[in-house]
């Protein structure tokens, strides 16, 4: 088969995948069959993960023992503790978390238990495990006791619990889910595309789950919530909102927040999360911001010709504010992330396991051919040499 160059990937299909769809043109985004709207408002977290790695939703008795066993799992070992405070105090929390992930494996019999079973059990200790890691780590960092899980919550109410304390209000709680159900899973995204590589090599959940969140925090995959809130904090007033992006637009500065590189419609993973988002700033004070992502959106919505190139607000425009009003650092913003997507992570992972084969690719070599070893008493320095590489050509190792 003759061999095409695709960089980036972004028009080769490189998996089969019957977890999620979407169709960027339309501004479509399903989960096995499911639009997303409809699951915000009516799924939730539990019952969305559950649909993802079953291809189909749970009965009441079946969502039941699903949520039991995932809440079983909320705690980690006593020995874990050691590792997350054995983690610099001033580390990032998605740093941390990839540390504490890749050492979940230490401390579960099954890590190197590669049946369709244990793989099974693995991820739901994933799931339930990522986001006690992320509340343990923060209050640790801030010189607070650890929490306990309680294993009668939800995972969104749970974390919440965990991280402040409080018990939270049905309606904060509510708001989590939401943003957990919507960040669940999104086709093959750079970090899933990532754990199915690492897996399909047979490594074990723990790894691919490693290189997922590693893939993550890269700013140009996660990270984009948390930049628009450092925006809305940067204006700072309703009032100054007009000025500021319109100083934006004249030095044709990015807008976080707007355009995606899948969707050329509206981010179907919006708009329920826009109205939603009104509700929770407004129950807990901070509507004034949600006021200021309003008048953003209409500004730029109202720019020439940017709805003809499919220039819309993202999920991260409003779930920005949506994860301020409930208390969360600016830098756990993609910890969530991290948590709502291991969901997807493990699916994709059992998924590529039930059919696998090496994930491969070719390199399009641009270096130079035939050169001449030389010595090492006869070279001179690197690039003077006429049969040395060029200092710009590309170098490629293939294994």
């Amino acid at each position: 088969m003759p061999l095409t160059v695709d960089k980036g990937l972004g028009n080769t299909i490189a998996a089969d995948s019957g977890l999620s769809f979407i169709d960027g043109a339309k501004g479509v985004l399903e989960y096995v069959g499911y639009d997303i709207d409809s699951l915000a408002r009516g799924s939730t977290f539990e019952e969305t993960t559950w649909l993802l790695w079953h291809g189909h939703l749970p009965t009441s008795g079946e969502l039941a023992a699903f949520t039991a066993q995932l809440q079983s799992e909320y705690e980690i070992d006593p020995r874990m503790m050691d590792v997350v405070f054995a983690i610099p105090r001033t580390a990032a929390p998605m740093d941390a978390l990839r540390t504490l992930v890749s050492a979940l494996a230490h401390f579960d019999q099954e890590a190197d238990d590669a049946s369709p079973a244990a793989n099974q059990r693995k991820a739901i200790r994933l799931v339930a495990k990522t986001a006690t890691l992320v509340a343990l780590f923060d209050r640790f960092r801030k010189g607070k006791a650890p929490i306990r899980p309680d294993r009668t919550l939800s995972l969104a109410a749970n974390f919440l619990w965990m991280l402040t304390g409080a018990k939270p209000t049905d309606a904060m709680a509510r708001a989590l889910d939401v943003c957990l159900v919507l960040h669940a899973d999104h086709g093959l995204n750079a970090s899933t595309f990532a754990a199915r590589v690492t897996i399909a090599t047979q490594s074990d959940m723990y790894s691919a789950a490693t290189s997922a969140v590693g893939t993550l925090k890269g700013p140009l995959h996660g990270g984009a919530n948390q930049e628009v809130m450092e925006m809305l904090l940067e204006i700072g007033d309703l009032s100054k909102v007009d000025g500021y992006i319109a100083g934006k637009l004249s030095r044709k500065e990015r807008i976080m927040g707007f355009g995606h590189r899948v969707y050329k419609a509206y981010d179907p993973r919006a708009t329920y999360l826009k109205t939603f988002a009104k509700k929770v700033a407004a129950d807990t004070g901070n509507l004034p911001l949600y006021e200021m992502t309003r008048r953003i959106e209409e500004i730029v919505l109202a720019q020439p010709n940017i709805i003809e190139k499919g220039i819309f607000p993202n999920v991260d425009f409003y779930s920005a504010t949506t994860y301020y009003s409930l208390g969360l650092d600016l830098d756990l913003f993609t910890c969530m992330f991290a948590a709502s997507r291991m969901a997807g992570w493990t699916g994709h992972c059992i998924e590529q396991l039930a059919a696998n084969k090496l994930i491969r690719p070719h390199a399009d070599y641009t270096g130079p051919h035939g050169l001449t070893y030389q010595p090492i008493e006869q070279r001179t320095a690197a690039g003077t040499s006429s049969t040395s590489p060029s200092r710009n050509a590309a170098m490629s190792v293939t294994a």
